[in-house]
C-alpha cells in the first residue's frame, strides 16, 4: 500500500506531499494520519527549519473523500439517533490534525495546484504562507449543503465580506484572485510553482529556527485573541448540524449511491466545479 504522505528534506526544508493523486489527494483518516506522522518527523529533525505542503498529480487536494465520508455518516445513523457530541468529538480529531499545522514551530509553506476545495482548505489556511498557481481553484463548495469550515479560517484570513462572499456562495477563486485578496503570498504559472513554493520556503529558512518560531507565535497570538479557538467550537458544530439537516441527510443519501451524481447536482444550478455548461 503506497504511503499517503511522501517525505522529502533538503537545505532546512522539509518537503511533505499528499500521495492519493488517484482520488485527487482527497482526504481520509489514513491520509491524516500520514500527515501527522510527517509533521512530527519534521519537527523532530533539528536539520529542518521550514514544512512545505504539496500535493502530488493534478491537484493540492479535493477535500474529503465524500464516498468515504457518505459511508461512514451511513453506517453511523443506522446504528442510531444522531449523537452531536459524538458527533464533535469526532470531527473535533481533524480540527486539531489540521491546527498542528498552526501550532507547528516550525513554520509551513502550503504550495497549492489544481482543486484545493473543502475541507482540504484548511490545509492551506492552517498553513502560515500560500504559494499557489495561477488557474488553481480554492473554495468551500460543502457551504452549498453537507458542511461547515470547522477550522473557520476563512474569516481570519479574509475578513467580513470576502469571507461571506464565499461561504454564502460556496464559489471558488484562482490563485491571481487569492493573491490580490491577501489569501496567498503569490501566484505563478503551475509550471513555476513549484520554485517558488521551495524558493520561498528556503528565504524563511534563512531565519534562525527560534526567531521564526517567536515571529510565528507573535502573529498566531494575536488572531487567537479574536476568539479563534471559540469559532472553530462553532465551526465543528455547525458542520455536524450542517451534515443532518433534511438537505444534509439527502445528499449522503445520494452520494452513497453515486457520489459525482450528487456533487453535480450540487453544484450544476452554480455551473462551477467541473459543472460549467452543464
Amino acid at each position: 500500500m503506497a504511503e499517503t504522505v511522501l517525505y522529502d528534506s533538503d537545505r532546512f526544508v522539509a518537503t511533505l506531499t499528499l500521495n492519493r493523486p488517484q482520488r485527487l489527494n482527497a482526504i481520509t483518516p489514513e491520509l491524516v494520519g500520514g500527515l501527522s506522522a510527517a509533521l512530527r518527523r519534521a519537527q523532530a529533525d533539528d536539520g529542518v527549519r521550514v514544512v512545505r505542503l504539496r500535493g502530488a498529480g493534478r491537484a493540492y487536494c479535493a477535500g474529503y473523500d465524500i464516498a468515504w465520508g457518505a459511508a461512514v455518516m451511513g453506517e453511523t445513523d443506522a446504528a442510531g439517533p444522531w449523537d452531536p457530541v459524538a458527533d464533535y468529538q469526532k470531527m473535533r480529531e481533524f480540527v486539531d490534525a489540521y491546527m498542528s499545522l498552526w501550532r507547528s514551530p516550525k513554520p509551513v509553506v502550503a504550495q497549492v495546484h489544481g482543486a484545493c476545495v473543502g475541507g482540504d482548505t484548511d490545509l492551506a489556511l492552517c498553513s502560515d504562507l500560500i504559494v499557489c498557481a495561477l488557474d488553481c481553484r480554492i473554495g468551500y463548495p460543502p457551504a452549498r449543503v453537507w458542511g461547515s469550515p470547522t477550522r473557520a479560517m476563512w474569516m481570519y484570513r479574509l475578513g467580513l465580506e470576502r469571507s461571506k462572499r464565499l461561504l454564502l456562495t460556496g464559489d471558488a477563486i484562482d490563485g491571481a484572485r487569492a493573491a490580490e485578496w491577501g489569501l496567498a503570498s503569490e501566484a505563478v504559472p503551475e509550471r513555476e510553482l513549484d520554485d517558488a513554493g521551495l524558493a520561498l520556503a528556503r528565504r524563511v529558512a534563512l531565519l534562525p529556527a527560534n526567531q521564526a518560531h517567536m515571529m510565528k507565535l507573535l502573529v498566531n497570538q494575536a488572531f487567537e485573541q479574536m476568539g479563534l479557538h471559540t469559532t472553530q467550537l462553532v465551526g465543528t458544530l455547525l458542520d455536524g448540524a450542517a451534515r443532518h439537516t433534511p438537505e444534509g441527510v439527502a445528499f449522503t443519501r445520494a452520494a452513497m449511491e453515486d457520489v459525482w451524481g450528487a456533487v453535480a447536482r450540487r453544484d450544476a444550478p452554480f455551473g462551477d466545479y467541473g459543472q460549467e455548461g452543464g
